[in-house]
């Protein structure tokens, strides 16, 4: 009941999923990722132990073709599950049952695999692997959701639009973005002004937070503040409104 994207930046090593669905709160079930181990999308007649499972069997150094095979032998639900993962390498896997529901199918790629399951066709998956590959230049975040978009736009869930989701991990145990719509008309119009305001403001303090490798990150205020005063100023000289709908808080 669900399409999603499961990438890795080679560059960067930053590993994101998009997914979108005719399905309430899809990002509360599908995504999975640990930054600098690896993310998984589990998803059709989804069991969230795929995710968890997975992310530990990669954390352990297993690859991501024996974690499938392993996952798939020990569940008699396999029939009508999907999921797709890759490592902190771009060694990537997918898995689609038998008895999941037309259209149903996965691609994979260097870096990328995108899978489905009750699509409006196969050209579904094509398009969003498309996008992904011919959008190369632009941010992870936005590749995912320019990608996601042209799904949708190919047909998406046969059945609608409900919910959809955006994470995106760097090299941290908790996500550099984590973005959710659970019940809208356009789930996936959502999702890009969320991402709209998250760079108003919340990507900047991002970038300030704690890490494994500078424990107190950044403390002082006056660097995001006066980052966040230019990139507003220079929104307001170019006469582009605000993505949010209320004024945010000052930190």
């Amino acid at each position: 009941m669900t399409w999603s994207i499961v990438a890795r930046d080679p560059e960067a090593g930053h590993l994101g999923i998009a997914v979108a669905s005719r399905f309430f709160a899809v990002g509360c079930l599908v995504p999975h990722i640990r930054g600098r181990i690896g993310a998984v999308a589990t998803q059709a007649f989804v069991s969230p132990l795929y995710g968890i499972d997975g992310l530990a069997a990669l954390a352990s150094g297993q690859a991501p073709a024996d974690i499938l095979r392993g996952l798939t032998a020990r569940d008699e639900g396999r029939d009508q599950r999907q999921f797709h993962l890759i490592d902190a390498r771009g060694r990537n896997a997918a898995f689609t049952g038998a008895r999941c529901i037309d259209w149903a199918g996965h691609l994979i790629g260097d870096d990328i695999s995108v899978a489905g399951n009750m699509l409006g066709g196969p050209q579904v998956l094509e398009k969003t692997l498309a996008v992904y590959r011919k959008t190369s230049r632009l941010p992870l975040a936005e590749r995912l959701l320019e990608s996601m978009q042209a799904g949708e736009d190919a047909g998406g869930d046969k059945r609608g639009r409900q919910s959809a989701a955006l994470l995106v991990y760097r090299d941290q145990d908790y996500a550099w973005l984590n973005i959710r719509v659970d019940d809208h008309a356009d789930p996936l119009g959502e999702l890009r002004r969320l991402y709209a305001v998250a760079q108003e403001r919340y990507l900047h303090v991002a970038e300030t937070m704690a890490t494994r490798q500078n424990p107190s990150g950044l403390i002082d205020r006056r660097v995001i503040d006066e980052k966040i005063a230019t990139l507003e100023a220079a929104r307001i000289a170019e006469g582009r409104p605000s993505a949010s709908f209320a004024t945010p808080l000052k930190l």
